[in-house]
């Protein structure tokens, strides 16, 4: 029986969660509707004082399969959490589902076929230039069983490293693309924009938290940094978490052994800093491993195919979905309760940090 899980499911537990502490919800509608006829929103809920100082910042759902575990993760956050006893001048605010179209339709990518995690750069200057993808465009588009064979030869002659590296690095002149960033603002980052002035903006000091799931080692989840130079944050950083923080700087011609693209530009992470040059802010990536690297490629490559030229109502297009959903969302009970386990440690220590203001 093929499983699959629901968006309006999802938010509703989420919802029921923020109400039992009486957090304020904004709601922020998408003009497309889900996989099953569903209005869509981000929500951002806020537990504690709007105007507090010191916020902790949790996103779920940039890419919007993988935001079943960051909703989760919210929601067990929210469970744990002592009613009313938030400390003076501290708040946690939640992003729920930034993909929200991504989540309901069970892709990675969102309503555009862009990657959120290549998308936040700045569109008024020219795009970063992929030089390496146009040779290998043709396997993810044009005639399917030439696409395979193309990336079966590629793959024997130029192995798995090099393909990741040019393919997943993201690009943005073919919307058809594997990875695609975009070519101008779309909804998620016109709205992340939103939720900066209405929520964020105001505050001194920030802790985020941005949740993903599908790179690294099975049931092992990295704490990572990802900027594109080091910050005077992450030195807060590797005082609060020590060895269990990773930091990765990406840019061309950068590499990391931790699964997550270092080639790649566009990430929310950096975003956030530059977007909030005035607030002393420390953006960190909960990154869940699952499949090895290539099994993913091919897990999300199908996927992409499919959207491109089949029917994901059909069988063959819900089984690619089942495929899609076990990748990053594992129904392994004892994947699922270590990451659960690991990503509230590193809640919690974040949120007691926060409230000694030692960043």
């Amino acid at each position: 029986m093929t499983f699959l899980p629901d968006f309006s499911r999802q938010r509703a537990r989420f919802l029921a969660a923020v109400a039992r502490h009486h957090g304020a919800v904004t709601t922020y509608p998408h003009p497309l509707i889900g996989r099953q006829g569903e209005a869509l929103s981000t929500d951002v809920a806020v537990i504690g004082d709007p105007a507090a100082s010191k916020l902790m910042l949790v996103i779920s759902g940039t890419h919007g399969v993988e935001g079943y575990y960051g909703s989760d993760s919210q929601i067990a956050w929210l469970d744990d959490l002592p009613p009313d006893t938030l400390p003076t001048d501290t708040a946690i605010v939640l992003l729920h589902l930034l993909n929200p179209w991504g989540a309901s339709h069970l892709r990675r990518v969102n309503e555009e076929n862009i990657d959120l995690n290549r998308h936040f750069i700045d569109f008024s200057r020219p795009a970063p230039l992929n030089t390496g993808y146009a040779q290998w465009h043709g396997l993810y588009q044009g005639n399917r069983a030439e696409a395979d064979r193309l990336l079966a030869e590629t793959l024997r002659q130029a192995g798995w490293p090099a393909v990741k590296r040019v393919a997943e690095a993201g690009q943005y002149q073919a919307a058809d693309g594997f990875f695609y960033g975009g070519q101008q603002p779309g909804w998620s980052y016109h709205t992340l924009q939103r939720i900066l002035r209405d929520h964020l903006a105001h505050a001194s000091t920030i802790l985020s938290f941005d949740l993903h799931t599908g790179a690294g080692a099975w049931g092992h989840p990295m704490l990572l940094a990802i900027a594109e130079q080091p910050v005077p944050a992450h030195a807060w950083g590797k005082k609060l978490y020590g060895e269990w923080l990773t930091l990765l700087y990406t840019g061309a011609g950068r590499d990391s052994e931790t699964g997550v693209t270092a080639t790649a530009t566009g990430y929310v992470s950096q975003f956030l800093l530059k977007a909030l040059p005035q607030t002393h802010i420390l953006p960190l990536v909960v990154e869940c491993g699952t499949w090895p690297g290539e099994e993913m490629h091919r897990r999300v490559r199908e996927d992409h195919w499919l959207h491109l030229q089949g029917d994901p109502a059909s069988e063959a297009g819900l089984a690619i979905k089942q495929q899609l959903v076990e990748g990053f969302w594992p129904t392994d009970p004892d994947w699922r309760e270590l990451v659960a386990f690991r990503t509230r440690q590193i809640f919690i220590r974040g949120w007691q940090a926060l409230q000694r203001e030692t960043i």
